[in-house]
């Protein structure tokens, strides 16, 4: 899909600027906002290709940076829960007035600490986000949260990160809305393995093609 709105944008929340990048194919059904883990950026390689397969199903996506270049070198600020939130909240009123993405349905995909902002501003949000998929997320940080969540949610897990599975496992009992979660098997944190993030691709790929349509 070449014909598509493909820009760096910069949102302006929370008294401070977050460089992004906004790419709409034409005709999206919805727009998937990315919101990475702590110590990556909207670089990060791994969310950058799962970027990469939503927009082939004909998804938007905004990948932008949750904290500033002096905000990120502080380990603090980094696992600052409540100031991700809040950014992803600002970033989502941003794409709410901007004209090219107003309209379209919403979803949250969320890596590690990532993953809890995007449980928390989906409670916040309510039926304005009608998906979420996390991928190796640090949902036990949402858990207060989990039972205001109604976007339809996916946990993504890797088979062999015990503890995030262990904890996935009990916010999956907290959530009331629509809950899937996928183990990849043999799969580490970082999903690193071969076909791996392909994996977490496709799972992210028809979760929110079935629920942002």
């Amino acid at each position: 899909m070449t014909d598509q709105s493909d820009s760096l944008v910069t949102i302006q929340t929370d008294g401070v600027e977050l460089e992004g990048e906004l790419q709409v194919p034409a005709d999206a059904t919805g727009l998937v906002i990315f919101a990475h883990g702590s110590g990556s950026s909207r670089k990060s390689p791994r969310n950058t290709f799962v970027a990469d397969q939503l927009r082939e199903r004909g998804l938007g996506t905004l990948l932008f940076d949750l904290l500033t270049e002096a905000e990120d070198r502080r380990r603090e600020t980094r696992f600052d829960i409540d100031l991700l939130t809040d950014r992803l909240l600002g970033a989502t009123e941003w794409v709410r007035d901007n004209p090219t993405t107003a309209g379209l349905t919403l979803g949250y995909f969320g890596s590690s600490t990532g993953a809890a902002a995007a449980l928390r501003a989906a409670a916040e949000r309510g039926d304005d986000v009608a998906a979420v998929v996390s991928r190796g997320g640090r949902v036990d940080l949402a858990a207060e949260q989990a039972p205001d969540v109604t976007a339809a949610t996916r946990l993504i897990v890797g088979g062999a990160d015990t503890q995030v599975l262990e904890l996935n496992r009990e916010v999956l009992d907290a959530l009331t809305c629509e809950t899937d979660i996928a183990v990849v098997e043999g799969a580490g944190h970082l999903f690193e393995g071969e076909g791996e993030l392909e994996t977490v691709a496709d799972l992210a790929g028809e979760w929110f093609a079935d629920h942002l349509s």
